[in-house]
C-alpha cells in the first residue's frame, strides 16, 4: 500500500499560555488537492508553519512519505519535497527578484519557465520586490515553489488576493501537480473554489481537526458546519446569495436627490484615465476590477497617499487636495487596506492600535482623555467580537482578527467615508460576514462606504451599486440587483453591451 505523502499525528503548538494547535492530524494521499480549512485562529498557518520546518511543534508527529521526520528548517523540508507559498510573499522589498531567488537558492531559469507556464514570462526579474503588486509577487512565489518541483505544493491563502484570471493560473498549477500523482494542500477562504478544485478537506476549529470529507459530500454547507459548529443559522446566513437592498431612503426612491459625500471629477493618474463618479450618504459602492486596472491606484488618491495629475476630489462639495493621508483623515475619509500590516503596529498590543487616532488629535502637551480613549477601545473590541487573548502584539492575532483591529480604529475615532481596498481578503467565512453585516450598520447610520473586492459576488452581497473599471476608465455602473458575477466579469474584460460574448469565471 502507498504510504501517504504527507501525514501528521496529534501536532500541538503552544506559545506560552497561548494554544495555537491543540491536536491536528492530517493525512495526504499521493495525486490528491487537499483542502485545509477553518475559521480565523483554527490554525492553519500554524500547521503549515510546522509542516514547512518554519517552527517545531510541542507535540506530535510529522510523517513524510511514510517516515516519522523532524523538520528542522525550511531547507529541510525543501529537502524532503515540502514546498510552501505563505499568505505573505517571503520576499525582501529592497532586493530584486533575482537577488531575492539566489537568497533561497531557487534556479532563476527555472522560476523564468514557471512564470512562462502561468503566462507571466513578462515579469522582469532584474525589478525592485517594492516596484511589484502584491498579486504579481504571489504568482512570483508560486512560480519560485514550483521551480523547486516538490512532492507536495503548500498554498497558503494564495488566492486570496489575486483577481479572477490569475486565481485561475494557480488552480491550473494545482491541477498540472495532481495529473502528475503529486499533491497540493491548500488553505483557501473561498469555499466554491474549495468545492470546484479540491478532492478532500480537512477541517480544523479551535486547533484540532473536527472532520475529513470528500468536497463532493455535502459541499459549502458541510464546509460552514464543521468550521463554525453545528448552527444552523449561521449556515443559512453565509450562504445566503441574494442580494442585500440598499437601505438608504434616498437610494431607495429615486425622485429624492440623495446627498451627495465624495465626489470624483474626470480624474486622471498613471493608468486612471478620467474616472468620475459620486457616493453618496448612506450607500456602499462596490468598485469591481482585474489586476492591475488602476484600481489599486484610485484608491491610493482617494485616501492621500497619491496626488492626481488632474481632475478633482470633492468630500461634502468642497474640495479636497490630500498631499498626505493625515490630509483625507482630517475630512473624514479613511481607508482599510488588504495587506493588514500595512495599517497595524505589528509588535503593539491591540489596545495601542485601536487607540492610534486618538494621538493625532493631540496639538499641544498634555494628558490624553483615557477614560474617553478606553470606552471608544471597549467599545470597538465589543462590537467586533475582537479576540484579544493574544493582546499584547498584534501580530499573533489571527488575520480576520487583525482586519478587525484595523477597522475597529476608525469606529473608535469616527469617519465619513471608509474607503475598503478587498478587505475580506484571507478571512474565513464568518468574519467576512461580519464584515459584510457591519457596513450595511454603517451605510443605515449614514456613512458612506467605497468597496473594492476581488470576490466578484460581494458586489451583489453588500453593495448598492457597482463601478467596472477596465484599462483606468468605467466601463459600467450598475445597481447590486445587475451585479452578477457574469455581467460584472464582462465589464471587467473591457466587454459591455448586449453583443458581447460571455466571459466564464
Amino acid at each position: 500500500m502507498t504510504p501517504p505523502l504527507l501525514e501528521t499525528v496529534a501536532v500541538a503548538k503552544r506559545y506560552g499560555s497561548v494554544v495555537a494547535l491543540r491536536s491536528a492530524n492530517l493525512t495526504v494521499g499521493p495525486g490528491e488537492i487537499h483542502a485545509l480549512l477553518g475559521a480565523n485562529g483554527a490554525g492553519k498557518s500554524t500547521l503549515v508553519k510546522v509542516l514547512t520546518g518554519v517552527i517545531r511543534p510541542t507535540e506530535g508527529e510529522v510523517r513524510v512519505n511514510g517516515e516519522a521526520v523532524v523538520l528542522r528548517d525550511p531547507v529541510d523540508a525543501q529537502r524532503r519535497g515540502l514546498a510552501p507559498v505563505f499568505q505573505d510573499p517571503a520576499l525582501v522589498a529592497d532586493l530584486s527578484v533575482v537577488d531575492n531567488l539566489r537568497l533561497t537558492g531557487a534556479n532563476p531559469e527555472a522560476v523564468r519557465h514557471w512564470l512562462g507556464e502561468m503566462g507571466l514570462g513578462s515579469i522582469d526579474l532584474t525589478d525592485l520586490v517594492r516596484d511589484i503588486p502584491l498579486p504579481l509577487l504571489r504568482m512570483l512565489d508560486l512560480a519560485r515553489a514550483a521551480s523547486r518541483e516538490p512532492a507536495v505544493l503548500l498554498l497558503d491563502e494564495i488566492t486570496a488576493a489575486l483577481p479572477i484570471d490569475l486565481a485561475e493560473r494557480v488552480i491550473d498549477v494545482m491541477r498540472r501537480w495532481k495529473a502528475t500523482n503529486r499533491s497540493v494542500l491548500f488553505i483557501s477562504h473561498r469555499l466554491a473554489e474549495v468545492r470546484d478544485v479540491c478532492d478532500v478537506a480537512t477541517v480544523l476549529r479551535d486547533g484540532c481537526d473536527v472532520d475529513r470529507f470528500r468536497t463532493d459530500d455535502g459541499g459549502e454547507a458541510r464546509m460552514v458546519r464543521a468550521m463554525l459548529g453545528d448552527a444552523a443559522a449561521i449556515v443559512r446566513n453565509v450562504t445566503r446569495s441574494v442580494p442585500v437592498k440598499a437601505t438608504s431612503p434616498a437610494l431607495l426612491d429615486e425622485s429624492t436627490p440623495a446627498d451627495e459625500v465624495l465626489a470624483v471629477s474626470d480624474l486622471r493618474v498613471g493608468k486612471l484615465d478620467g474616472i468620475s463618479f459620486v457616493a453618496r450618504r448612506g450607500e456602499v459602492l462596490g468598485v469591481a476590477a482585474l489586476e492591475g486596472q488602476g484600481q489599486d491606484l484610485l484608491f491610493a488618491v482617494l485616501s492621500g497617499d497619491r496626488r492626481p495629475t488632474s481632475g478633482e476630489l470633492r468630500i461634502h462639495r468642497q474640495r479636497l487636495v490630500a498631499r498626505h493621508p493625515a490630509d483625507a483623515i482630517r475630512r473624514g475619509v479613511v481607508l482599510i487596506p488588504s495587506d493588514r500590516l500595512q495599517a497595524l503596529l505589528p509588535q503593539r498590543s491591540v489596545r495601542e492600535n485601536l487607540a492610534l487616532p486618538f494621538f493625532r488629535r493631540v496639538r499641544s502637551w498634555g494628558p490624553v482623555r483615557r477614560r474617553r480613549e478606553t470606552e471608544a477601545v471597549d467599545g470597538a473590541i465589543t462590537r467586533l467580537s475582537i479576540d484579544t487573548r493574544a493582546q499584547s502584539q498584534v501580530k499573533r492575532l489571527s488575520g480576520g482578527n487583525q482586519q478587525k483591529v484595523t477597522i475597529g480604529r476608525w469606529l473608535a475615532t469616527g469617519f465619513d467615508v471608509l474607503l475598503c481596498f478587498d478587505p475580506t481578503r484571507g478571512i474565513d467565512v464568518g468574519t467576512k460576514h461580519q464584515i459584510y453585516d457591519l457596513v450595511r450598520e454603517l451605510a443605515r447610520a449614514g456613512k458612506t462606504v467605497i468597496f473594492f473586492t476581488s470576490e466578484l459576488r460581494e458586489i451583489a452581497q453588500c453593495c448598492d451599486r457597482a463601478v467596472v473599471i477596465y484599462e483606468g476608465k468605467i466601463t459600467e455602473e450598475i445597481t447590486a440587483a445587475e451585479a452578477t458575477e457574469e455581467r460584472l466579469l464582462n465589464a471587467a474584460h473591457g466587454l459591455v453591451g448586449a453583443l458581447a460574448d460571455p466571459v466564464c469565471p
